[in-house]
């Protein structure tokens, strides 16, 4: 193996975006080495370290021969041969044959030019046109006369080239050698001795052609000469070289040229004839000569990527063999017929959605086999892509980005790159490549509400469900799988985890516990929506809970209490007008809205047809005016019932008596027995003294009403009914106003004339949403009159009555 390392040269080049090296370095080897032969060592040239080959990507990249004949050891750095080279098939006959290759580096990118001088060696003989070489010379050729013998033809060059001939020994002719003005050398045989065609009518001569090479190779042609009679003129070319230009790709049968030469002689002596005489094996299968006309025709696909120049030999000949020969060039022009190639060298995919722009993602090479302009290419990239090309280095582009990424908007970008060169017209070629998106975690789930509400019946049972949640996550995998959980807090001091669970993956909210209206109206929860990306995303969205009323809270009585509990009688005044408000039913309902709408009806009563109760308000009246017949012991019972579905009630007994003085009411102790068997006569005669105390007290009080009051008032009668604070319940609130007795009221006494043994409270209330007045007692003056009529009131009631309500 034999190689020769002629040259080293380095320099360093800045280019538009990034900054590259461009190194040229000059190997020279001889051709036909074996595949692996060393050519240099890539590191030690370049100063570089070997394992810097491997982690930077290096690689030969093939000329426009699209052949790779070299090739790169990663491991050691060695450049050697990767198939066999022919300099005779890849140069021809030129002089200089250079194989041309780019060493490519990435991160960073990096070009170096290698250049290959390829050396010729001596493995081809050298060749004559024809192996019989036929001269016919007339026996009158004087001795010093000159035949030239066509040039053998050796495709080595410089000194492997033919360098000389040898003619075998005779007594007529001997050897001269000539050289071209191109430095081909030929033989010309030199008449020493005059023929006699009598003597010898033809001779025969071996003729060896021999190169300068190591080892010397030749090769032989017979040269036969036929002694005629005198034949003196050989043919003239019209001129010496001949040039034509041929457009490549030129159809067959194409006229390239027509040579033309003149014989002086008459009859069969200046009669010429044409053949090629020296021209290359390509050239013979390209062109054809017609041998009477002098024309020469394409025979072969002309392609100028394989040629661009043929160099031919014609001879002219006479009908005696008289020669002459002409140089024939014929240049090939480029015709913009190859498309621009277009390889992508590396390329990033899938792309992060995250990355800044003006991200390196691509690196593309751009060449075309034609020549001059029809070589110089343009690159664009389509419109509306986020991403733009940079010029690099020569015949190189990157592929950079030019705007932020967003997967969730597009995920798949297909990349048109169209390549046009300058010819003309101008040829294209595009290519399409697909860049995928590959996502980041950029986008919290979202929530498809601003808020949520739910509402749910008090009572409910445990694990109800009460709302779903939803939130989308425009990400992809794992980075939009939506978590959903309860955000800690608290509902009325307890952890908001003891009152509601959520569906981790669905969303659904759950009950923990039951819920009670009357304990618990509304609460609030957040619920948070994570998702599962490095680092997760997440946002919160408020569901409100609304609990809503169950009739599940019977009526209570406030008064007169519930059998069993006391005993309370009312004193009816014998002279009652029909319409006179005897007594209240006072009741409250712990639930609320129509669940809480009290209804009064009288169930039961010792004669049906003197009291009656207002439905809304309960307050029980006379129905007519009371006479004497009437039974002095009147025994009432009272439902009460609410207005949900289904309807509670609750029912209590009212006692009444109608007299007007305690001394005409027989047994009362019986009389209790009698209606509910309880044992409260003692506090019932205790009651009646106490009232009996007061009994002046309460007639001043009455005198007073009646001359503050402008008509006698019909709805209070004369015995007033008391109502204990202890029936009152603690707490008793409604939000919708609906009619239960608030905790906010307050009670006071207002006492009347007659009174014996109760005094009879009326509602009033210090907060500005007060019942209307068919469900309960207004606080204002008029108000007031309302309740007792237009007759008059005393100036010291209604003085009591400004100063209390």
């Amino acid at each position: 193996m034999e190689y020769t390392h002629l040259c080293l040269r380095g320099s360093l080049f800045l280019f538009s975006v990034l900054h590259y090296a461009h190194t040229e370095m000059s190997y020279s080897i001889a051709e036909e080495l074996k595949p692996g032969s060393f050519i240099g060592n890539i590191p030690k040239d370049l100063g570089l370290d070997v394992g810097a080959l491997s982690t930077r990507k290096a690689r030969i990249e093939k000329g426009k021969n699209d052949r790779k004949y070299c090739d790169i050891n990663l491991r050691t750095g060695d450049l050697f041969v990767a198939e066999r080279i022919d300099r005779e098939a890849l140069c021809g006959e030129k002089h200089a044959c250079v194989l041309k290759f780019e060493l490519l580096f990435e991160a960073p990118l990096e070009l170096h030019r290698i250049n290959v001088q390829i050396q010729d060696i001596n493995d081809n003989a050298p060749t004559f046109p024809k192996d019989v070489i036929k001269f016919e010379i007339t026996e009158s050729a004087g001795k010093g006369t000159r035949y030239r013998v066509n040039a053998a033809h050796d495709a080595d060059i410089g000194p492997n080239d033919v360098q000389s001939y040898a003619l075998q020994q005779n007594s007529n002719f001997v050897l001269n050698m000539q050289t071209t003005s191109e430095g081909r050398k030929y033989g010309e045989l030199v008449l020493e001795k005059e023929l006699d065609r009598e003597e010898q009518r033809d001779i025969k001569l071996l003729l060896t052609a021999l190169d300068g090479g190591s080892p010397q190779r030749s090769g032989t042609v017979v040269i036969h000469v036929i002694v005629l009679d005198a034949n003196d003129n050989a043919p003239v070319f019209s001129q010496a070289v001949y040039e034509a230009r041929l457009a490549e790709n030129s159809p067959f049968k194409t006229v390239v040229i027509t040579v033309s030469a003149s014989d002086a002689d008459e009859g069969v002596n200046g009669q010429v004839t044409y053949e090629f005489n020296q021209m290359s094996d390509k050239s013979r299968m390209m062109f054809s000569l017609d041998e009477t006309t002098g024309q020469i025709t394409v025979t072969g696909n002309i392609d100028f990527e394989e040629g661009y120049k043929y160099e031919m030999f014609v001879e002219a000949k006479d009908g005696y063999g008289l020669t002459s020969d002409a140089k024939v060039i014929i240049l090939i022009t480029d015709v913009n017929d190859n498309p621009p190639t277009i390889s992508l060298k590396t390329l990033t995919n899938p792309v992060p959605e995250n990355v800044s722009p003006g991200t390196e993602v691509g690196i593309f090479n751009v060449e075309d086999k034609d020549s001059e302009k029809n070589s110089q290419v343009r690159c664009s990239i389509q419109q509306n892509v986020p991403f733009k090309l940079v010029p690099s280095i020569t015949s190189y582009y990157s592929l950079v980005t030019t705007d932020n990424l967003d997967r969730e908007v597009v995920t798949i970008y297909n990349i048109t790159i169209i390549a046009t060169d300058e010819g003309s017209p101008p040829v294209s070629s595009i290519t399409i490549f697909q860049i995928d998106i590959s996502d980041v975690n950029d986008n919290p789930p979202v929530f498809e509400e601003q808020s949520y509400s739910s509402y749910v019946p008090e009572n409910n049972k445990p694990g109800h469900s009460l709302c779903s949640v939803k939130a989308h996550d425009p990400d992809w995998r794992q980075n939009g799988t939506v978590i959903y959980s309860l955000l800690p807090g608290e509902v009325n001091g307890a952890p908001v985890s003891s009152y509601l669970s959520v569906n981790g993956d669905t969303g659904v909210i759950q009950s923990v516990r039951s819920f009670d209206y009357e304990q618990l109206r509304s609460f609030k929860v957040y619920v948070m929506a994570r998702d599962n990306g490095s680092p997760p995303l997440s946002s919160n969205v408020t569901v409100s809970v609304f609990i809503t009323d169950v009739n599940d809270n019977t009526p209570q009585i406030l008064y007169p209490a519930p059998e069993g509990n006391s005993f309370m009688t009312e004193l009816v005044p014998k002279g009652a007008q029909g319409g006179s408000l005897v007594s209240k039913v006072i009741a409250v309902d712990g639930d609320s809205g129509q669940n809480a709408w009290l209804s009064y009806q009288i169930i039961k009563s010792t004669d049906p047809g003197l009291f009656k109760i207002d439905l809304h308000s309960g307050e029980i009246r006379t129905q007519r005016d009371i006479s004497d017949s009437d039974n002095m012991k009147q025994n009432i019972v009272v439902a009460v019932k609410d207005n949900g579905q289904p309807s509670l009630s609750a029912t209590c007994s009212m006692f009444l008596l109608i007299s007007d003085n305690l001394a005409e009411v027989p047994e009362l102790k019986d009389m209790a027995y009698e209606d509910n068997g309880s044992k409260l006569t003692s506090y019932l005669i205790i009651a009646l003294v106490s009232v009996s105390t007061f009994f002046l007290t309460f007639i001043i009080i009455n005198l007073g009403l009646r001359f503050c009051r402008r008509r006698k008032p019909r709805l209070l009668f004369d015995g007033a009914v008391a109502i204990p604070s202890s029936y009152l319940p603690p707490n008793y609130a409604d939000v919708d106003g609906t009619g239960t007795l608030r905790s906010a009221y307050n009670y006071d006494a207002y006492l009347t004339t007659g009174s014996r043994t109760s005094d009879f409270k009326f509602v009033t209330s210090y907060n500005d949403n007060t019942l209307p007045a068919d469900q309960t007692l207004r606080k204002n003056p008029t108000d007031f009159e309302e309740v007792f009529g237009d007759h008059d009131v005393s100036p010291e009631v209604r003085q009591f009555h400004c100063t209390n309500f």
